[in-house]
């Protein structure tokens, strides 16, 4: 059993990593293509509706797929339920949003925002109807056809987007872009799963799942308000030009970020709720998932940091470097935001949810303050605040694991250290090569910078004999085999 949990969470973890790498990649091509053909105004008003979209999604969802992943055997009438649930609350939520965005658009003072609400948010339906379909997929580790799903729905509304981009369509290909990806995905969910519809809505069983979805989905509501509530105010105190800048540094920054977070969130949340009950086994995997997140997750973005005048110049031009500031601040998150949820995946896990809401109360009480004291002074000091609240985040999730595992402060701290010393030594020779060697051309410049920070690492890695190294290598030879 544990063997074959094993090479399950190798081939899924194989398979989310290349298809989450081959998606980022597609993603970067359509942002640099779309980026160029817009401008920053565009950007600014989808981040507005970004917000209600976020806070939307989850609570179509309300934590019900959480659940299902969690519970030991779903029958088809706990699917049908959930299913017939969360297609209700998203279209009550689609007419709620549409009657309220004429206000929106006066409150803004931006029209275009009444044109494409009703357009944009389509895609709460369009979600809910593959909600159910993702989840058994994932509940049965078939990573590798949710991979080509969701590559194949990137690629589809990559070239969507830059087609309506090309022949003028401004914010209508960002919408565009939205929507078909979710369209796509959906309809091969259906395609490739095995569920049709069946079993019958039973209000017994959905009241069972009741209790730990809504304390999940409390939770996630309170991250997804916080996580784009920023953008609400840059919009409104500062200028949409202003927002599509601080949004264009979130949206580079996220690319790799997210990416690689999904890739080891998604299959590591059911492996790990398979070994909750080996408590050595449980700190262990726990303690090493750690270990390479922060060892793949902090040269990356602090690396990315490091270049980002480069790197602006040669992807998206001139017209974008108002950003640079911002992505080399924001760029920081990406070190603590993995470690952090993979931190909330062991309460997940263990906890019954209670615990995870007074947690996120706690948090978004500290991100309150942080954003009182940051929105008002200027945009810099919101992109700070962001970046230091993630290493709170950490902190708070890291403190509340140590009652359901093993893994002490002590060890934790051993096993980031050296990860974040060698990523600093990295920073340092990259940005010192970026002093010298000003003149180069951008593209030139990008590039001695990226190589010197790859071997920098690299070398010093496998010089230090890092666990971590160890580690990394040997998971990729496992999967090789495989």
């Amino acid at each position: 059993m544990k063997s074959r949990l094993v090479d399950q969470v190798a081939k899924g973890i194989a398979w989310s990593t290349a298809e989450k790498v081959c998606s980022m990649l597609l993603q970067m091509v359509v942002s640099i293509v779309v980026a160029r053909l817009l401008v920053p105004e565009d950007f600014g008003v989808m981040a507005i509706l970004t917000f209600f979209t976020a806070v939307a999604l989850v609570v179509v969802d309300s934590g019900f797929s959480q659940t299902l992943l969690r519970k030991e055997s779903p029958t088809n009438d706990d699917y049908k339920s959930v299913f017939v649930f969360n297609l209700a609350v998203s279209v009550a939520l689609y007419l709620l949003f549409v009657a309220l965005s004429p206000l929106l658009a006066r409150y803004y003072d931006l029209a275009i925002i009444a044109k494409i609400a009703p357009v944009l948010f389509l895609l709460l339906p369009l979600n809910a109807l593959g909600i159910i379909q993702n989840t058994k997929l994932s509940r049965e580790f078939r990573f590798g056809a949710l991979s080509r799903i969701n590559f194949v729905a990137s690629l589809v509304a990559g070239v969507v987007a830059i087609t309506i981009a090309v022949c003028g369509g401004g914010v209508w290909a960002l919408v565009a872009q939205r929507l078909s990806i979710v369209a796509v995905k959906s309809l091969l969910l259906w395609w490739r799963g095995d569920w049709r519809g069946e079993g019958a809505f039973s209000g017994s069983a959905w009241r069972a799942m009741a209790p730990f979805s809504f304390r999940l989905m409390s939770t996630d509501i309170v991250s997804a308000v916080y996580n784009n509530v920023a953008q609400l105010f840059i919009g409104k105190i500062y200028s949409a030009d202003t927002l599509g800048y601080f949004n264009q540094a979130q949206k580079i920054k996220d690319l790799p970020v997210q990416s690689a977070v999904l890739s080891v969130q998604t299959v590591t949340y059911p492996a790990l709720a398979k070994i909750k009950d080996d408590a050595e086994k449980f700190a262990e995997s726990f303690r090493k998932v750690l270990l390479i997140n922060i060892f793949v997750m902090a040269p990356m973005a602090v690396g990315m940091s490091a270049v980002a005048r480069p790197l602006f110049e040669v992807l998206l031009g001139e017209r974008w470097l108002p950003t640079v500031p911002y992505f080399e601040v924001i760029a920081l998150a990406g070190v603590f935001y993995p470690l952090s949820m993979v931190a909330y995946n062991v309460l997940k896990v263990h906890s019954n949810g209670a615990i995870i809401f007074r947690l996120e109360l706690l948090k978004k009480a500290i991100m309150t303050a942080v954003l009182a004291v940051t929105i008002p002074h200027s945009t810099m000091a919101i992109a700070y605040g962001l970046v230091a609240m993630t290493v709170v985040e950490f902190v708070v999730n890291f403190a509340a694991t140590r009652r359901y595992t093993q893994l002490s402060w002590w060890q934790m701290v051993r096993t980031l250290i050296p990860s974040l010393l060698l990523t600093v030594a990295m920073y340092a020779a990259v940005k010192t090569v970026g002093y010298y060697a000003v003149a180069f051309a951008p593209i030139y410049l990008l590039l001695t910078q990226i190589a010197v920070g790859v071997v920098v690492y690299a070398v010093g890695a496998w010089v230090c004999r890092m666990e971590a190294f160890k580690e990394l290598v040997v998971v990729v030879k496992g999967l090789l085999k495989r």
